[in-house]
């Protein structure tokens, strides 16, 4: 007992450092906005999967590694999965770098609604009325704020839609968290470092040809990337889902108190009625699921 429970705090302390990083996200990516979007992009994917080529060596996964490359369904689903990561970490730097911050938050508040939707509809999985309920207030506040902005929030919806379908991919490979993202980067890495060898013969390339500051600071993407990652995987392993699902919103809510306090985004009204109607349909969702989780519970005992 005694161990469990400092599994379980190990695993919260874990997960507070996951999130917290991911919400610290945005001021690494605007340190480097005068890099450029894809620039950025191209050197997480390489400086990544050199960490995790470490790592994977480290803790000897390259048989499982090498399994899934030669499985063909595997690598299927790896390169749906990394097209949608691809889409999702591009979305993401792009909206940092455009001051568009608040949108970033806003998708990451989605995303838990937009996988209960997607799981209903390829999966099968039935809703209650408490969370078909969350899931419309998500929809009519996004429908409000597209009917003031002339316009979908198109970052919100891209992150959260391409963050969900990769869960929903990534849910059938057989593959750890770190493995999977491993082949993921490797996947894609041809094509970040051609563009970068492309730059660099340009001669608009930024590393090597800028400052010391710039050259650390896109080194670290790789660690900035993966960390928090393998911090998620240990935590997930450690504590109940209910407890990771409560700590998933604090990145977002970290990243709507960086855009308005430290960034200076105006927050409009139309912002306030979206955040509310997400927030309240969150509300809903974490207190149904922790309902149904006790009722388990108890169901087990019994």
């Amino acid at each position: 007992m005694h161990n469990e429970r400092k599994q379980a705090t190990v695993g919260v302390l874990y997960g507070l450092a996951a999130f917290s990083f991911w919400g610290l996200g945005p001021i690494y990516f605007k340190a480097v906005a005068h890099v450029g979007t894809l620039e950025v992009m191209a050197h997480r994917v390489i400086w990544c999967v050199l960490l995790l080529a470490l790592l994977v060596t480290l803790v000897r996964s390259w048989p499982r590694i090498l399994s899934a490359l030669h499985d063909r369904r595997t690598l299927l689903l790896l390169a749906a999965s990394t097209i949608l990561i691809t889409i999702n970490w591009t979305t993401f730097i792009y909206g940092v770098n455009a001051g568009r911050v608040l949108e970033t938050s806003l998708g990451y508040f989605i995303n838990p609604l937009v996988t209960v939707f997607l799981g209903m509809i390829f999966l099968g999985e039935k809703l209650s009325l408490w969370r078909w309920i969350s899931v419309g207030l998500a929809f009519i506040g996004i429908g409000i704020m597209a009917v003031e902005v002339k316009g979908l929030p198109w970052i919100s919806l891209s992150l959260a839609f391409s963050f969900g379908f990769y869960g929903l991919v990534r849910k059938q490979a057989p593959l750890e968290s770190f493995e999977g993202l491993f082949l993921e980067t490797l996947l894609i890495s041809p094509i970040a470092l051609a563009f970068l060898l492309y730059l660099d013969w340009e001669g608009i390339g930024h590393f090597l040809h800028s400052d010391l500051t710039t050259d650390s600071l896109l080194i670290l993407a790789g660690p900035v990337t993966a960390l928090p990652l393998l911090w998620f995987t240990s935590a997930a392993r450690r504590v109940r889902l209910s407890t990771v699902g409560f700590m998933q919103y604090i990145a977002p809510s970290m990243q709507f108190l960086l855009a308005v306090f430290l960034f200076g985004e105006t927050f409009t009204d139309t912002h306030l009625i979206t955040f509310g109607l997400i927030w309240c349909g969150l509300v809903i969702y974490t207190g149904e699921s922790f309902h149904m989780r006790r009722q388990r519970n108890r169901a087990a005992t019994t």
